[in-house]
């Protein structure tokens, strides 16, 4: 996957685009991996990098939805059980099981869980991971060590996936290239064309090269999450938003704080929200709040009620109480739900996605979350077809393996999320290219080396924050480490000092963001 040769086939293709897709994100690689899969043309174009926003920013689960199953959102837990178990067979090396431990603290607690999830187990069916038990006392502290120990009762055990939202993300662009979609990162689209009121094409902007294009396509899918509603005003400039934003911090501690493989399920919060503490690469990623926001930004910022809100929450369930001077990390994503007419808060209204399709024929992807991604491409695909014209071909996706499949996975192996790649990672340069940089978390030179040729990684954000994710990881590492990267990188695409100079002190600056 190349960014020049991406954008020489845009400049040498003076034919109509089938699809174009607007945002990078994990509907929108979906979708391009979805509508070339069909034979269809297309062009995904993404303003940032792939997976910059909402897509990096998860809990890194690939999830049911234990919480849809108790605000009784039936129909969105039975597809995203039913996605959850496609997308573990369709990417092994990415999915996994993970289990959740909910310590209990009422005589009734173990119980009424016990029975939802069984529920839930129930409805996952063939595609579950595993049973839901109720645990005692003694089983629940064997499981998790560090639970606190006063009142506990017990607790019960289910099962959900884990993944690498971020690796997931760069895997898909990686599987939607392998069709011969065209994507290219770092291009933002200003403007739609219109022929006789309806949407013909777009122009865009390589923000990288400062050069404007002008493609033409018969469907144009606006695929850009919480961003949506800027390309719907460019299509329809007094168009209500359809957007409802809502920000999720996580905050990431070291393992000691969990030092257990299964997570922790907080049931209940103060505001009424659930909480998880995940173990996740040697880390523990502790969140996630549910703020109503107004401005949507490229980098959000946490609050530090968010902050707070989580420490104090986490808190009660451990015994080693982690306080800010102990967060290693914390980043902060933006949900794109789909805007009610009623005024519900933003952990009642529904994540389940919609397609909406203007008069002048624009397509947009309004909510939806990471674990259905693969059925938001399709829904949005098959309106794809009606809407310009294209030959029906059916979706493909079900069976298709995600780049870089391997069943034979060794979790223990920070290359893991390579797949059947990692033969071919290891032999860019010497052995001692393949040693760590830092102790703390794994990002060697031939990771730089084929982030920048085989993934279109193009600064150095791209690849401590989405290529590796060191930056979610460790901030402080990261930064430490970080001119050791620039240089690498540079040394590969033939770039001066200055463009090393200019691309450290914008990873000062955003490193700030992901300090408590």
């Amino acid at each position: 996957m190349n960014r020049d040769t991406n954008l020489d086939k845009v400049k040498s293709f003076d034919s109509q685009w089938d699809i174009v897709v607007i945002g990078g994100g994990a509907s929108g690689l979906g979708i391009a991996v979805d509508a070339s899969k069909r034979g269809y043309r297309t062009l995904l174009l993404e303003k940032n990098d792939f997976g910059k926003g909402t897509s990096s920013r998860s809990t890194k689960l690939i999830h049911g939805g234990v919480r849809y199953l108790q605000n009784g959102d039936i129909s969105l837990v039975i597809e995203s059980l039913r996605e959850r178990g496609i997308l573990k067979k369709n990417a092994p090396h990415l999915v996994r099981d993970l289990s959740f431990v909910i310590p209990t603290y009422d005589w009734w607690s173990s119980p009424f869980y016990g029975i939802g999830l069984k529920i839930y187990d129930m409805m996952a069916g063939s595609l579950g991971l595993g049973k839901s038990l109720i645990l005692s006392k003694e089983e629940t502290v064997k499981l998790i060590p560090n639970v606190n120990k006063k009142g506990l009762r017990g607790g019960v055990i289910y099962h959900d996936g884990q993944f690498d939202d971020t690796r997931m993300a760069i895997s898909l662009a990686l599987t939607a290239n392998d069709q011969n979609a065209c994507l290219i990162n770092y291009c933002e689209v200003i403007s739609l064309i219109k022929k006789d009121n309806l949407v013909t094409g777009l122009e865009f902007k390589d923000t990288l090269e400062n050069r404007t294009y002008k493609v033409k396509s018969r469907v144009v899918i606006n695929a850009t999450g919480v961003f949506a509603d800027k390309i719907i005003k460019m299509d329809q400039p007094n168009s209500k938003k359809m957007i409802k934003p809502s920000q999720g911090v996580h905050i990431v501690l070291e393992k000691k704080f969990l030092d257990s493989p299964h997570a922790i399920m907080i049931p209940h919060t103060t505001d009424g929200r659930v909480l998880f503490a995940v173990p996740w690469k040697n880390y523990v990623v502790v969140g996630t709040t549910d703020t109503q926001i107004k401005d949507t930004l490229d980098e959000p910022k946490p609050l530090k009620e968010e902050i707070n809100f989580i420490l104090n929450n986490a808190s009660k369930y451990m015994t080693i109480k982690p306080s800010k001077e102990d967060i290693k990390s914390v980043f902060t994503g933006l949900r794109p739900l789909a805007a009610t007419s009623n005024k519900k808060s933003t952990k009642e209204v529904s994540r389940t996605h919609k397609i909406n399709i203007s008069t002048t024929g624009l397509i947009s992807i309004l909510g939806g979350k990471w674990t259905t991604y693969r059925k938001i491409a399709e829904d949005a695909v098959d309106a794809s077809i009606s809407v310009g014209g294209l030959r029906k071909r059916n979706c493909k996706t079900k069976n298709l393996r995600v780049h870089g499949f391997k069943r034979k996975v060794d979790w223990d192996d920070p290359l893991h999320v390579y797949g059947s790649d990692i033969r071919k990672l290891k032999s860019y340069g010497s052995p001692k290219d393949n040693a760590s940089l830092s102790k703390k978390f794994f990002i060697s030179n031939s990771i730089i080396h084929w982030s920048v040729t085989k993934e279109m990684a193009m600064t150095v954000e791209d690849v401590l924050a989405r290529r590796t994710r060191c930056l979610f990881l460790d901030s402080a590492e990261s930064l430490r480490i970080v001119p050791q990267v620039a240089k690498k990188m540079a040394e590969i695409m033939e770039k001066d000092k200055a463009w090393v100079d200019k691309e450290l002190k914008k990873f000062n600056t955003l490193s700030k963001n992901y300090k408590a």
